[in-house]
């Protein structure tokens, strides 16, 4: 092309074209070589909770929900939302979404820990400025290679009426259930099969998923504190803050990057957010 262009042909704008989708395809292959963890490949479990505040803090969680909506729309992952409870007034009281693709999980871990946002309250009469708290957990799907011993014993099983708008086949009868694991306190719900035994199946393997998780993760804090590294806090730390007023900015506090442009990062492109953090591991690793 660029010798065509030298001839006088008129090709610049496809070379611009080729060039930028040349800039896309590298950083796509150089996040995939980012991915090198033991489980980076699968499919991701990810559940979100509202924090302390009520329906300002249930409306950013949904706020959260349809960001990894469309960020796994942009991927040309399959979503499927596996439990979805609305709030009250509005928003919702947690979401979990089963995220299907290759590196879904290598790319999501990223985004397990608190996240922070600062608006003037729509829900306020007084136009008043709310800090409202969420909280992300990303585990693999692990299907079933992996064994972990779970007794019956360390369950307990509530079903309760499903609601919400997570499907288009959401049952609202009392086949939804939720499964506590008391050593842990880990809780795994499901509500968007069409039969409670088919519920339970899918609640039991998101439990999984999540107790092999936190195996791995506190082996690697042993790791870690056996090497002498810092250790990171990355359940319940504050990760990164979303601030609509009084600017506009989004920080990830562990990398320390700031994007300007909130609206295109709720409307789901976290791709500069993800790299940015698996840069990092990248290098704490080296």
């Amino acid at each position: 092309m660029l010798d065509l262009a030298r001839e006088g042909e008129e090709v610049e704008e496809d070379l611009r074209r080729s060039v930028e989708l040349l800039e896309r395809e590298m950083a796509e292959a150089e996040l995939s070589l980012m991915l090198s963890g033991e489980n980076d490949s699968a499919s991701a479990i990810l559940t979100i909770h509202p924090g302390a505040g009520g329906t300002e803090s249930q409306d950013w969680a949904e706020m959260l929900y349809r960001m990894y909506l469309r960020w796994a729309e942009r991927k040309g992952f399959r979503v499927r939302t596996l439990e979805y409870q609305e709030g009250e007034e509005a928003g919702i009281k947690s979401a979990t979404l089963l995220v299907e693709g290759k590196n879904a999980y290598g790319f999501l871990k990223a985004e397990t820990g608190v996240h922070r946002l600062v608006r003037i309250s729509p829900f306020d009469a007084a136009a008043r400025r709310h800090t409202s708290f969420a909280s992300v957990y990303v585990s693999p799907d692990i299907e079933d290679k992996i064994e972990i011993k779970i007794e019956e014993k360390d369950l307990r099983i509530d079903t309760y009426r499903s609601s919400g708008a997570g499907g288009q086949h959401v049952n609202v009868t009392d086949s939804a259930v939720r499964i506590t694991h008391l050593p842990t306190g880990l809780v795994a719900s499901c509500q968007n099969e069409r039969s409670q035994h088919r519920n339970r199946d899918v609640a039991m393997k998101i439990l999984r998923s999540r107790l092999y998780d936190m195996a791995q993760r506190e082996r690697d804090e042993k790791r870690a504190a056996e090497e002498g590294a810092k250790k990171e806090i990355a359940w319940g730390s504050q990760i990164r803050s979303y601030v609509l007023q009084p600017y506009r900015l989004i920080k990830d506090h562990r990398t320390n990057l700031e994007i300007g442009n909130v609206d295109k990062v709720l409307d789901g492109d976290l791709d500069d957010l993800i790299r940015a953090y698996l840069l990092k591991k990248r290098d704490e690793r080296a």
